[in-house]
């Protein structure tokens, strides 16, 4: 729990330095490169905020013992509809799809209540998808929730087909196999393994892949940029999420929390409440200002340093050459994805 404490009192100047508006940044290119140096910027936040995302929410869950994640999301979803509020009063972005990353928005209505009920099948989605992916985290090693959450990509491809019958290549289909092989491989021989935590990390997949598939059927027709739909989802989601913690006495057992006035527990979770916000601004910084292959290239490597992170601050995972296996093969299955997303859009 120490070790926990000094990474996030060590993270806490870097959370509140990376949140410097990018955009005035210099915009020369490095020697010989051509990616900017706002574009690398964003790329690094993306996959720090990330990595660290998912370290704090397993350091309050796992490390701390904190009994709701209900509660964590809801204070997630507090601090990133007030952040979005500010940056949008103070015109540095706009939720509107028709406004571009340098270009204000001077309308007065954040969204429209019309705009607002239409997202309401994507917010619910979103609802679901957070309430799972909290309680993911608990119970599982950070090295097999990630290998295990690289499978969305098959929840995602069998919900496509189903809703839109969308069919995916040959090679797009070994290549997932192949992430799932891994999966398999990296999980026959893990000492901690559990049926609830390795079940509900599936339940997420597949409510992850409902929510991909949602915004893809409805979100191209509602005008919204990312920041817009973050909006409204949270605005959307907060209220109800907040009544059903109510209910099940979430709200009572974090009051009785014995670690609540933990200053260690309670940098955790403001990091944590950080780290999910910046998570979805630099992940919409890095779709507009680098090309698809630099984001496959960043969705590769924050798993890595998720994995070897995760390993070194929380354990739980004892050497085994069956696991390092499945977790190489798994990570050579996204490798040849991404290479096969890439030729497929070209």
């Amino acid at each position: 729990m120490k070790s926990i404490f000094l990474i996030s009192m060590g993270s806490l100047k870097a959370g509140f330095l990376s949140f410097v508006d990018p955009l005035r940044l210099d915009e020369s290119l490095f020697n010989g490169s051509a990616m900017t140096r706002r574009g690398a910027f964003a790329a690094i936040a993306y996959m720090a905020s990330a990595v660290l995302l998912l370290i704090f929410n397993k350091a309050a869950l796992s490390s701390f013992h904190f009994p709701s994640g209900n509660v964590i999301t809801i204070c997630q979803i507090i601090c990133s509809c007030t952040f979005l509020y500010i940056l949008r009063h103070w015109k540095i972005i706009s939720f509107s799809a028709a406004y571009s990353l340098n270009e204000s928005d001077d309308s007065a209505d954040l969204v429209p209540f019309k705009t607002l009920v239409q997202t309401l099948p994507i917010a619910l989605s979103y609802l679901l998808y957070m309430a799972v992916s909290m309680e993911s985290v608990r119970g599982i090693n950070v090295p097999m929730y990630t290998t295990l959450r690289r499978t969305a990509v098959a929840f995602t491809m069998a919900m496509e087909y189903l809703l839109t019958r969308k069919n995916y290549s040959f090679s797009v289909f070994c290549c997932v196999s192949l992430i799932v092989f891994g999966a398999i491989v990296a999980g026959a021989q893990d000492l901690s393994f559990d049926y609830y935590s390795y079940g509900v990390v599936f339940i997420c997949n597949l409510s992850s892949a409902i929510y991909v598939t949602t915004v893809a059927h409805y979100g191209k027709s509602l005008g919204l940029n990312s920041f817009g739909l973050i909006w409204c989802n949270g605005i959307i989601s907060g209220p109800i999420l907040l009544c059903w913690t109510f209910f099940r006495g979430d709200l009572e057992r974090t009051i009785e929390y014995p670690y609540l006035y933990v200053p260690a527990f309670q940098a955790v979770i403001l990091l944590s409440c950080i780290m999910a916000f910046l998570l979805n601004y630099f992940s919409f910084m890095n779709t507009i200002l680098n090309s698809a292959l630099t984001q496959s290239i960043c969705q590769n490597l924050k798993d890595f340093f998720t994995v070897i992170l995760g390993w070194i601050v929380f354990g739980g995972l004892p050497f085994d050459p069956l696991n390092v296996i499945g977790q190489c093969i798994g990570f050579a299955g996204a490798g040849f994805y991404a290479y096969c997303q890439l030729r497929e859009k070209q």
